[in-house]
């Protein structure tokens, strides 16, 4: 809803309130209707039976619920205007029908009367009306003439009236403010609970999506990001050392590369960097200093060289078009400006010229001739003190050459002196105005013959002044509101206007004739030349050269030219001598920079970030080196031989290297010394471990991300996904999907389908798997059946739900290949086709049966209603039946299903699940006719 809507609807509620005034029903009736247009209840309408608009209000309007919202808001203030307001009406009531004359029609003649009077005679004609209308009553009053009474109680009859006008207002707004705090406090959590009570149980299972969820759709979004454990402590080992090298571990998807992005960000100064798995140490060394010395080129306002694959001359041209662009741009408003100043100035200008010209070079002509014998008596020896003083400040001069003070002093006298002289030769300009006789004559003879002339026009002035200074303020404000799917720039909106309303400013004042025989003056473009002379003199004491290039700036630019290219010079000499015969000697000499190998690399890449580093430090901010994504390097071996390669490069003081690595890695080094060291132990100062979220965590992080999902869809997903931050936001979003494509809002229907479909997926990698296994003809009924299996998930049909229910019932207490776990499994039939399995099939067959063991429990838990009232009796059999376990169960899944499978058998004990196969499942198939098999 856009908030113009919001305002209108607002505005609409509070003028209904006014009208309706002392109606507390109507008030109570139109506080429910606003409290079921809310969109948090207007969503939960209609999704369930009997859950409906209609009866909503059928409920809100008997006794017990009106009586439940009006007592949290009692409406005494209320009460007590309304009372006030009848005894005003009774009064006016008695006095009107006391009087036989119609007290409406008395009154509207005496206001007509009056203001017949004030406006053809005035203020005195009003005033003389008045006391002759008192002479007349009081002679009535004094004769006893029922005139007299008559008309005593129509004015009381009509200040009882203007009484109750009063009144009926104060009414109105108590009335506005009874009806915002009843749908605040009263019906609008009454309506609220209602619509809940009415769902029955499990309100909180209902997923309705909103348009458009952007933190689920977008996981890499910024302003997402929840504070957790891992962050807190990075920050503290981060801000109790000075500078080392901290290693991030964790599973994949946990939030290792978020955790790096935030720690940059919030650095002074930061880079990452990717480690892919295709990377030597050489070639991400030299990766790692480019980026470096290129953030530290635009972190100080510089770009970063380019090197395009152009000729000179391309570069050339390209250069003198960008020039030619800038150059044009400034004439097309530069050349038009000069030529109006010049033609605006040209006869000021001249009439100076007449004026001052023959006494200013009069001027100078006896100042340089001064100078000059001055300066030939100096070299003719005859003021020795003057040569003397000559000669000491030439060498002082001489001695300067390398001091820093006397140009620095120099320019800044010069730029205060400047700014100085440039203020005071516009005030001195603007200061002409008041001082000019002539001026002043004419003003004092406007004043004198158009006096109301002159101030109307000083007052439309001073209005447009303030209108265009409101429009200014409004342009400068930086201000957008939303209107709908737009956003309104007052930057953009109020721009035109204010230019606008400048320029109509001018207009006028050059239109107008008093301001315009002002602006007559001969001297007035003298003065204004004066003031822009000003003005820029004083703005070009505020000019400074561009600072010299830093010294690390151009390190790192050469640093750069040195890492992207190959230079070449080649130097030639030719010498001879041609007369008859020809003899000479021709001499090329070519030079080519080498490339830096390994070593030198890595020692320019310390010199240079160890300069970076100290700048830094001095500013007080941190720098921060994070290489990311160590883990795909492979295996741990590889990890640890790329750690070796590259620990040459860490250790810089000031510098945190912030390394994310996988869970084998940190746990080499949480193991140094017991009993051997790697490299771990020399190369890393400690660790950080990222854990799957709680969750806690987890309802933080998709709460900030979707107000749709509700806690049991969050305990869905966070189970599914073992507390892995990525897996999280795909199953939040996956969600989202099926709902989209069922179009359900039922957790009971949602979780069947959610995990059933992650059931699918993971049976079709599982049966890859056990495709590249060797198979005898008495073992491949065990693919077989793992094919059928397969093929339920594959291709659903509601007619066989039921058997495929059955089917992974069976299959999920599989423990032993496929025999399930019962004593007379060994008797059967198949029994011996599971001695030839392969011990590697096996596994696959266990994992697999784990797996679905773990996705049946989800299915027993989430797919059956009454899902609060389950989770609070499981609660009661202690930590077993926490929901937390069903994510420690799917990361147990990750290490072996044999430490998994106890592990689940315990949360169903919680939970009162069976714990072997039944004859029938507790999840009831989906109640829908097949559109294959039926007619």
């Amino acid at each position: 809803m856009s908030p113009l809507r919001d305002w209108l609807d607002a505005w609409g509620a509070k003028a209904e309130d006014f009208v309706n005034g002392g109606d507390k029903a109507e008030i109570y009736r139109r506080c429910v209707r606003a409290s079921l247009a809310e969109p948090k209840t207007v969503r939960l309408l209609g999704k369930r039976e009997g859950v409906t608009r209609d009866a909503v209000l059928e409920r809100m309007r008997t006794t017990r619920y009106h009586r439940y919202a009006t007592i949290q808001c009692p409406a005494t203030a209320l009460d007590e205007a309304v009372v006030k307001l009848d005894e005003i009406r009774d009064r006016h009531e008695r006095a009107a029908g006391e009087t036989p004359w119609n007290w409406r029609v008395v009154c509207s003649l005496i206001a007509i009367g009056a203001t017949a009077v004030l406006f053809f005679g005035g203020v005195l004609a009003l005033g003389v009306a008045s006391l002759a209308a008192a002479a007349v009553m009081f002679t009535l009053f004094w004769r006893g003439n029922p005139a007299w009474s008559n008309l005593m109680q129509c004015l009381v009859a009509a200040g009882l009236g203007i009484s109750w006008l009063v009144q009926r207002y104060e009414v109105g707004q108590r009335a506005i403010g009874w009806g915002e705090d009843l749908q605040k406090g009263g019906t609008g959590p009454v309506v609220a609970q209602l619509v809940r009570h009415m769902l029955g149980e499990d309100p909180d299972s209902l997923f309705i999506p909103d348009n458009y969820d952007w933190g689920l759709r977008a996981p890499r979004a910024p302003g997402f990001v929840v504070e957790n454990g891992a962050r807190r402590q990075l920050e503290s080992k981060l801000a109790h050392i000075e500078d080392g090298t901290i290693a991030v571990c964790g599973p994949r998807g946990a939030g290792k590369t978020t955790l790096l992005d935030e720690c940059v960000k919030k650095a002074g100064f930061g880079v990452i960097v990717q480690a892919p798995a295709t990377y030597t140490p050489h070639d991400f060394l030299l990766s790692l200093s480019v980026q470096l010395c290129e953030k530290y080129m635009r972190d100080q306002g510089y770009d970063a060289p380019r090197f395009a694959r152009l000729s000179p001359a391309g570069r050339l041209l390209r250069g003198v078009r960008l020039q030619a662009k800038r150059l044009g741009r400034w004439s097309f408003f530069a050349v038009p400006a000069a030529a109006l100043l010049v033609l605006g100035l040209s006869a000021s200008a001249r009439s100076l010229y007449a004026q001052y010209a023959t006494s200013v070079a009069d001027f100078a002509r006896t100042h340089a001739e001064s100078t000059r014998s001055y300066a030939v008596e100096i070299w003719q020896g005859h003021t020795v003190v003057a040569s003397v003083t000559v000669i000491i400040a030439g060498i002082a001069w001489w001695q300067a050459r390398h001091a820093a003070w006397l140009p620095r002093l120099v320019g800044r006298l010069a730029m205060r002196g400047s700014r100085s002289l440039g203020l005071l030769l516009a005030w001195l300009s603007l200061g002409t105005v008041f001082l000019d006789g002539q001026i002043r004559q004419q003003a004092q003879h406007l004043y004198l013959t158009q006096q109301e002339a002159l101030i109307k026009t000083m007052a439309v002035t001073a209005v447009l002044m303030f209108v265009w200074w409101l429009l200014r303020i409004a342009r400068d404000s930086d201000t957008e509101f939303p209107l709908g799917r737009w956003h309104i720039s007052l930057e953009k909106l109020f721009r035109p206007a204010a230019a606008a309303g400048g320029t109509f400013l001018l207009l006028y004042l050059v239109d107008n004739p008093q301001v315009r025989s002002l602006l007559s003056d001969t001297e007035n473009p003298l003065r204004l030349a004066g003031i822009v002379a000003g003005l820029l003199l004083s703005k070009a004491g505020g000019w400074s050269p561009r600072p010299e290039e830093p010294e690390l700036v151009t390190q790192c630019r050469n640093h750069l030219y040195r890492l992207q290219t190959i230079q070449q010079s080649t130097n030639g000499l030719t010498t001879g001598a041609s007369q008859l015969l020809s003899l000479g000697s021709n001499h090329s000499t070519t030079v080519s920079t080498v490339p830096p190998n390994y070593p030198e690399l890595v020692q320019e890449f310390r010199n240079l970030l160890k300069s970076i580093a100290f700048e830094k430090a001095e500013q007080g901010k941190t720098v921060v080196i994070a290489i990311d994504e160590v883990d795909r390097l492979g295996s741990d071996t590889q990890a640890l031989a790329f750690l070796s390669e590259i620990k040459a490069i860490l250790g810089v003081p000031y510098v945190y290297y912030l390394i994310s690595v996988a869970e084998d890695v940190g746990a080499a080094f949480v193991r140094r010394g017991l009993p051997h060291r790697d490299v771990t132990d020399s190369s890393l100062d400690d660790i950080i471990h990222v854990q799957p979220s709680t969750l806690k965590e987890s309802r933080a992080i998709l709460a900030k991300r979707s107000q749709n999902l509700k806690d049991p869809y969050i305990m869905l997903a966070h189970a599914l996904s073992g507390g892995i931050l990525r897996d999280l936001l795909r199953y939040g979003l996956q969600i989202r999907e099926i709902q989209e494509k069922t179009q359900s809002h039922e957790l009971t229907h949602l979780s069947r389908h959610l995990v059933l479909e992650e059931l699918a997926e993971t049976f079709a990698g599982f049966r890859t798997l056990l495709s590249k296994q060797q198979w005898t003809h008495n073992t491949s009924d065990v693919l077989a059946s793992f094919r059928t299996l397969c093929g339920y998930h594959r291709d659903p049909c509601p007619c066989t739900e039921a058997e495929m229910l059955h089917t992974l019932d069976e299959f999920a207490f599989y423990t032993d290949g496929t025999r399930p776990n019962t004593a007379a499994a060994s008797d059967q039939p198949g029994a011996a086709a599971d001695l030839e399995l392969t011990s590697d099939a096996r596994q696959l067959i266990d994992e697999a049966s784990a797996y679905a063991y773990f996705s049946l429990t989800l299915l027993d838990i989430f797919s059956i209603e009454g899902l609060e009232r389950r989770t609070q009796l499981a609660a009661e059999h202690g930590p077993d039946g926490d929901p937390e376990r069903l994510a420690d169960a799917r990361q147990e899944l990750g290490i072996s299903p044999y430490s998994a499978r106890p592990l689940i058998e315990s949360i169903r004990k919680a939970w009162s699940l069976p714990l072997g196969p039944t004859a029938s499942s507790r999840v009831r198939p989906t109640l829908v006719n097949c559109p294959r098999h039926t007619d």
